[in-house]
């Protein structure tokens, strides 16, 4: 199972033609790993899985994989989500014989599948991959949202591990009260209203800020999730991280820091970066 309570979700590096630059990818996750990170997220957010082909998402798993000393001493999750389920299940049978520690099942954008839809959907993929599962509800950005009752129902299967919830976030109150299982993790999506939504029982973290700052926002969460108190010189530089990276676009703060660093994350497809 999954027992990371903080991963930190890494963007895709592009060539300035906008190609997958895979090696820009690892060398990121590298740094990451040699700052003491424990758990990467791939491929599952940042606004790009979407953007990536069916045949992309294999080619970065196929080199993750063969990066020993990553895959072998770090917790990564790989993204999963399609349009075409036809094409999630492929990435999910690539996934399942690997050392992927598990995987972020995501919804497919704009075709609004039906809840019953949705539970073959999530269930088929589940069976052919095998693997720790965080369902990922982002009604904002695919216009689906998964209900309570379906949530319920999927946490029934041992391999559904956590809700990653990018939606209404006082719905987790909701799910505690009904959820049998006390093993089922809640994760915040971003930094975004963090406090609350740790008072409102989210107890891991898919960390966006963590990119840049990957040791202050783990410590910062870990104090929040303890109920340690956070004295104002921490609190005014836990604010200060966030506005430098929330402010505008997420990404394109991410990547321009990233690349400063010397490492070639590149640019974001377009229309993301549209001057």
């Amino acid at each position: 199972m999954l027992k990371e309570p903080f991963h930190i979700a890494v963007p895709t590096a592009f060539f300035k033609d906008e190609s997958i630059n895979i090696q820009g990818t690892i060398d990121h996750i590298r740094y990451l790993y040699k700052q003491g990170v424990k758990s990467v997220l791939v491929c599952g957010t940042t606004g790009e899985q979407h953007s990536l082909n069916s045949n992309e998402k294999i080619e970065i798993l196929d080199r993750i994989v063969a990066e020993k000393e990553l895959i072998n001493n770090m917790e990564i999750i790989f993204g999963v989500s399609s349009i075409r389920q036809k094409e999630a299940e492929e990435l999910a049978k690539n996934i399942r014989d690997t050392n992927i520690s598990g995987i972020l099942l995501g919804y497919p954008p704009y075709i609004l599948p039906t809840q019953a839809e949705a539970l073959i959907y999530t269930k088929t993929i589940i069976n052919h991959c095998k693997k720790p599962t965080i369902l990922y509800n982002n009604p904002n950005r695919t216009g689906f949202d998964l209900s309570l009752e379906s949530i319920i129902q999927l946490s029934n299967m041992e391999l559904v591990v956590g809700i990653k919830e990018a939606g209404r976030k006082e719905r987790v109150q909701l799910l505690k009260k009904e959820m049998k299982r006390i093993d089922f993790y809640y994760y915040a999506g971003g930094e975004s209203e963090l406090d609350e939504k740790v008072i409102l029982g989210f107890d891991r973290l898919s960390s966006i800020a963590g990119n840049l700052y990957p040791i202050e926002i783990s410590e910062w969460f870990k104090k929040l999730v303890s109920r340690l108190e956070i004295t104002k010189q921490e609190r005014l530089r836990i604010e200060d991280i966030l506005l430098k990276v929330y402010q505008g676009s997420p990404l394109i703060n991410i990547k321009e820091s990233i690349n400063k660093k010397g490492i070639p994350i590149g640019i974001c497809r377009s229309p993301i970066g549209n001057q």
